[in-house]
């Protein structure tokens, strides 16, 4: 469906519907690999379409980047929502942090939106900062996380670690530093 200011709702035309997905895998590919610095020309080239056609289904950054890393907030959201009832709650934060980790490392756009340096989607990001909340309140009631972590400490520390890995890829370093920071978390 697309929004239409001058009318009701009306569905896409499959070849519509086809560019739009095609703009969307290379929002994605682009941004993972480089940030939501790519430019629209750039990806409508590696799209094989038009500008026109970029901009016409997502007609300014923001609403191309919120549809791209919208989807991968909801992601996290969603893994997190399914560790709130895991029987052991040191393992389901620290499992939660762990893949947060690894997914924003592996995406500079959703590390960006992480790290709030763009803008997804507002009630994606409380969701997301509710579930990490939940998740290590659980595990701090359980004993086994320290007590003097914040929810905040924890986003700053998986920015931190998100980053790092980013870097370090190549080097395959990220395991050990993940480990320390892990064991860190953790109530002596």
């Amino acid at each position: 469906m697309v929004d239409r200011a001058d009318g009701p709702l009306r569905p896409l035309r499959a070849d519509a519907r086809r560019n739009r997905e095609r703009v969307l895998d290379t929002a994605r590919a682009l941004f993972a690999a480089r940030g939501s610095a790519a430019s629209f020309d750039e990806i409508a080239r590696h799209a094989g379409v038009g500008v026109g056609t970029v901009y016409r289904h997502f007609p300014t950054r923001q609403a191309l980047v919120e549809a791209v890393v919208g989807g991968h907030v909801a992601a996290l959201v969603d893994r997190g929502a399914g560790l709130r009832a895991a029987a052991d709650p040191v393992a389901a934060f620290l499992d939660f942090f762990a893949f947060v980790v690894d997914r924003a490392a592996a995406d500079q756009a959703l590390l960006e939106a992480v790290e709030a340096s763009i803008r997804a989607p507002q009630p994606l990001r409380a969701a997301l900062h509710d579930v990490l909340a939940a998740l290590l309140a659980r595990a701090q009631t359980a004993g086994h996380i320290r007590a003097d972590l914040s929810a905040g400490d924890v986003h700053d520390l998986i920015v931190g670690c998100a980053a790092t890995q980013r870097r370090a890829r190549p080097r395959g370093t990220h395991a050990n530093l993940l480990a320390v920071v892990c064991d860190g978390m953790r109530h002596r």
